[in-house]
């Protein structure tokens, strides 16, 4: 299982049977928070690219955010876009972009991974 996890960076990579898992119930057609080593769809965008300025309406997108400060932007951004996101996140129930935009959000379902 590929998955990066160091305090270097704020990118953590999404393991390929987790993606599969998911893409098989999603069909997922973007991925904007990737690198060209990471992207999960034949469409993304590299952080050069700049996934968060682009418009992701009418998409079906795969998302696994920078797990830095600007989490919350990019979790508010997927709330309020017309497009269908899932977010892999994690879980701190603690935060306020969890309470501002997912809790009690008629929009969201939330999932807990084990492990």
């Amino acid at each position: 299982m590929e998955v990066h996890f160091s305090s270097a960076t704020n990118e953590w990579y999404t393991p390929k049977e987790l993606f599969d898992q998911l893409n098989a119930e999603f069909r997922f057609t973007l991925d904007p928070c990737a690198t060209k080593q990471s992207a999960k769809c034949k469409k993304f965008y590299t952080q050069k690219e700049d996934g968060f300025a682009k418009n992701w309406n009418g998409e079906r997108v795969f998302m696994n955010p920078p797990y830095g400060r600007e989490i919350g932007e990019w979790v508010k951004k997927a709330v309020e876009s017309d497009a269908l996101v899932v977010m892999l996140i994690p879980a701190r129930t603690d935060t306020r972009y969890f309470h501002d935009y997912i809790y009690n959000n008629p929009k969201c379902e939330i999932r807990f991974l084990k492990g």
